[in-house]
């Protein structure tokens, strides 16, 4: 048999290959289908002059504002920096440990790092926020303190894992390299190590900044005063005091304002990231 009486066998009769591409079609017309009656059973079968009058009141919208920014997110993104910031610091450290040579270091680090995360959040923040001081016979001042710690605490244990990800990305002939020009241990990590590992990070970074701005709803657990409400129980109090969820739609547009840009900044420096490689 020839080479080509061997492709012509081969290759798919016209017919079969317009058959896969017209069911290809008729699937997606298809779905394209069941979405439209999904959109349109939805639009007929649901109350929306009651649903409005129960979720989206607009004398309550208005009512909501300035307050939902000036004090609610604000108070957010208060505790979600100091948050980052302490879990940023503490996950460094933490990440360095699991890498140490020295193995109580990796074991200490590795036990806190399964613990925290294999804890739901809000059991961690009540912990630390009333059991750990009462146990360590101190006082975390203010709730900015206590949802701070807190939050820290949580994140730490995600952002330790993101790091090592990092410095375990860059390649050892970096370490390898400054080592081979005098540089100790430590001084190739933090000046070349580092610097290389943060730069991956960025992007799921991001996203856990993301995740610990929503996390910070939580914090209405461990109890809040006026002034430090933030935008979950700001959104609460006010569907506890006018009977409807309106309040509560609002703050979860606040929300989404927050966090929508965030993702969008990650999602760009995940593709920045992948076109430099």
């Amino acid at each position: 048999m020839t080479a080509s009486q061997a492709d012509v066998q081969q290759e798919p009769p016209p017919g079969g290959r317009r058959f896969r591409v017209s069911r290809s079609q008729a699937t997606q017309w298809a779905l394209y289908a069941l979405s439209l009656a999904i959109v349109l059973a939805v639009a007929f079968l649901v109350d929306w002059e009651r649903l409005q009058d129960r979720m989206f009141r607009w004398d309550l919208v208005r009512a909501q504002f300035p307050e939902v920014v000036t004090q609610a997110a604000r108070n957010t993104l208060v505790f979600t920096a100091f948050g980052f910031t302490g879990g940023l610091a503490l996950g460094l450290l933490v990440a360095l440990m699991r890498l140490s040579t020295i193995r109580p270091y990796r074991w200490a680090a590795t036990v806190y790092v399964d613990l925290i995360r294999g804890l739901p959040a809000l059991l961690v923040l009540i912990f630390i926020a009333f059991g750990l001081p009462i146990a360590l016979g101190i006082r975390i001042p203010g709730t900015y303190g206590r949802g701070a710690v807190a939050l820290a605490i949580v994140a730490s244990a995600y952002i330790a894992e993101v790091i090592r990800a990092g410095i375990e990305a860059v390649p050892r002939g970096q370490m390898e390299a400054a080592r081979s020009l005098g540089m100790s241990r430590g001084q190739a990590m933090r000046r070349i190590v580092l610097p290389q590992a943060f730069r991956l990070i960025i992007p799921p970074m991001t996203n856990e900044l993301v995740l610990l701005l929503k996390d910070t709803a939580l914090i209405s657990v461990i109890g809040v005063t006026e002034a430090t409400k933030e935008l979950t129980r700001f959104g609460r109090d006010g569907v506890n005091a006018n009977a409807n969820a309106t309040p509560l739609v609002v703050a979860g547009l606040v929300y989404l304002a927050l966090t929508i840009p965030m993702t969008r900044l990650a999602a760009y420096l995940e593709r920045r990231a992948a076109a430099s490689k």
